[in-house]
């Protein structure tokens, strides 16, 4: 009960009138709908925790699980995380459409958003040469779906960056956005990003602490927070690909800090107003 409290009470202030000196904080969960332990941690960091957006990645084997999830929590602002890569090396996704220029030889996603080392590799997304009609239709179809199955679906991102790595690509993704209304973009309200400074071998307890550090070190402003819960069980041990091998361990502590009593104190004492994408286009976009 004191978590609804204080859930509540946060809501309760987000658009009161408030000084200018507010501090504005945005937290964004990443990559529901990757894994069914995904889904859970992030939809646990919303109910329980300092979350208020989340990023769904539509062709990957568990959306409709999130999408059924958020349609039972209706306040999680939803973005679309426009996926046109398939990191782990052994949990594989691919396109909703058509589309043979996105994928590999095995019709999955490339690894890679782009191999920045050897420019005529055909190991990555943005090196194999994507058909702009073939992207175009793709991510199309990954917002109509979303927008099909979740109603509060308010804006886009790109996971791994892919969907933004060139120009070209940036503004087509802008256009399409715009026509299915999903284009809130928080770079024309000046946001700033959390230096949390945690790396991936932190453990849970000083990736809580380092992020109690830095929400204490906030100036008036909007900021945001990016990061990708989990939990650390078997389905999330079989994630992972070279360098990057403690997925679980790792995600579980961002989990851990999103839900952590000390953080929300630390935003319950300086008065931090957690909002979401669709709520600082309210607040700021006027």
């Amino acid at each position: 009960m004191k978590i609804v409290a204080f859930l509540l009470s946060l809501s309760a202030v987000i658009f009161a009138a408030s000084p200018d000196d507010a501090v504005y904080l945005i937290v964004r969960a990443d990559d529901i709908g990757s894994s069914h332990a995904a889904n859970l941690a992030c939809i646990e960091s919303y109910q329980n925790g300092i979350a208020r957006s989340v990023e769904v990645m539509v062709p990957c084997p568990w959306f409709l699980e999130a999408a059924e999830m958020l349609r039972d929590n209706p306040g999680y602002d939803v973005g679309v995380h426009l996926t046109l890569t398939s990191e782990w090396a052994n949990v594989k996704w691919g396109p909703l459409t058509c589309a043979p220029s996105l994928v590999d030889s095995n019709g999955y996603f490339y690894p890679k958003q782009k191999n920045w080392q050897d420019e005529n590799a055909q190991d990555a997304f943005w090196n194999a040469g994507p058909d702009v009609k073939e992207f175009e239709a793709e991510i199309r179809a990954q917002i109509e779906t979303a927008k099909k199955h979740i109603p509060q679906v308010s804006h886009v991102s790109a996971h791994m960056g892919a969907a933004t790595i060139s120009p070209e690509l940036a503004q087509l993704t802008a256009k399409i956005a715009a026509e299915l209304n999903v284009d809130i973009d928080l770079r024309k309200f000046n946001v700033g990003r959390v230096k949390w400074n945690s790396p991936l071998t932190d453990d849970a307890e000083k990736r809580t602490q380092k992020l109690i550090a830095a929400l204490q070190e906030l100036t008036p402003g909007l900021y945001l927070i990016v990061e990708h819960p989990g939990l650390d069980v078997p389905e999330m041990h079989g994630l992972g690909h070279p360098g990057y091998e403690n997925v679980a361990e790792h995600r579980d502590g961002v989990t851990k800090a999103f839900t952590d009593a000390r953080v929300k104190k630390v935003i319950a004492d300086k008065n931090i107003r957690l909002i979401s994408y669709n709520q600082a286009q309210e607040m700021f976009g006027r």
